[in-house]
C-alpha cells in the first residue's frame, strides 16, 4: 500500500486515518474524541486491548515520551488513529 501511494505522489497527514464504511468515509485523529461514536469505539479499543493481553501480548511503552504521565502511559498506543478507526 506505502509503495502504491508513494508511485502515486499520494500522502497522508500523520496523526489522521480514514476508514469508509456505508460509502461514507470517516476520518479519525489521535486521541480523537469528538466522533459522534466516541464512547462505543473506546469501548471496543478497551474488549480488543483486554483479549490482546489475555493472549499475551505487552505494548512497547519505551517510545512513549518520558513527560507522558506513568498512569497514561498504558492507554497512550491505544489513541493511535489506526486503531481508532479499526476499533469503528
Amino acid at each position: 500500500v506505502r509503495k502504491a501511494m508513494k508511485d502515486r505522489f499520494v500522502t497522508k497527514q500523520p496523526g489522521r486515518s480514514y476508514i469508509e464504511v456505508d460509502k461514507r468515509v470517516h476520518e479519525f485523529l489521535v486521541g480523537d474524541t469528538f466522533h459522534p461514536k466516541k464512547e462505543e469505539i473506546y469501548s471496543e479499543l478497551q474488549r480488543l486491548s483486554k483479549q490482546m493481553e489475555a493472549a499475551g501480548y505487552m505494548p512497547d511503552i519505551k517510545a512513549i515520551p518520558c513527560d507522558a504521565e506513568e498512569v497514561n502511559k498504558d492507554s497512550v498506543p491505544c489513541h493511535h488513529s489506526e486503531k481508532l478507526a479499526i476499533a469503528f
